[in-house]
């Protein structure tokens, strides 16, 4: 189901990633980047969560769904986290770090749908926190200033994605974890 509701909201998310990297070389008031930029990561993080209820809401679920969703996430927080280093608001290890992590486990969970063996790295708790860690860090990053007059969300980013990229390493090796016996297994072959 190439072209549902749930599978445009997908592909919508990979197609504005350019508009968010775009708005840093607009030439604008650096706070109005940093603002347009967050309010459109956010966005964009919300429709992951909103294709997925309504492909189940609207029973359209597909196997191409369920391949491109995960995609577009990936694309959209390395795009981001690219954009973050230009900047200079994260570090360029952290980035090595997570965006690594993405494809080292996406071609892990590649090989092992391959051999029948994907539910032995299904996503699991560990990696739901971890995303959640960065979708938090990076629109803090991105704002990069003062929230409510109070929160520092340049520090708090900082400290997040730092998290982030030990919860990145911590579900990395879970998932190898949960692989090696297979892995094993196909080695002895």
């Amino acid at each position: 189901m190439f072209f549902t509701v749930p599978t445009l909201l997908t592909w919508t998310r990979i197609v504005a990633i350019p508009l968010l990297i775009g708005v840093f070389y607009l030439g604008w008031d650096p706070h109005l980047q940093n603002l347009i930029a967050t309010v459109m990561f956010i966005v964009f993080a919300a429709t992951d969560w909103l294709d997925g209820f309504l492909a189940r809401k609207l029973n359209q679920t597909s196997s191409f769904g369920a391949f491109l969703d995960p995609v577009a996430d990936k694309f959209l927080v390395c795009a981001s986290l690219l954009v973050l280093v230009d900047q200079q608001r994260a570090d360029v290890f952290v980035a090595l770090i997570i965006i690594g992590r993405e494809i080292a486990i996406s071609a892990l969970r590649e090989w092992m749908a391959q051999i029948g063996a994907s539910k032995s790295v299904a996503v699991h708790m560990l990696g739901k926190v971890k995303t959640t860690v960065q979708m938090i860090a990076i629109p803090f990053l991105l704002y990069d200033g003062r929230l409510f007059g109070a929160i520092d969300t340049n520090v708090w980013g900082h400290w997040l994605i730092w998290l982030s990229a030990i919860l990145t390493v911590w579900s990395m090796i879970y998932y190898l974890q949960k692989a090696l016996p297979e892995i094993r297994r196909r080695v002895k072959k």
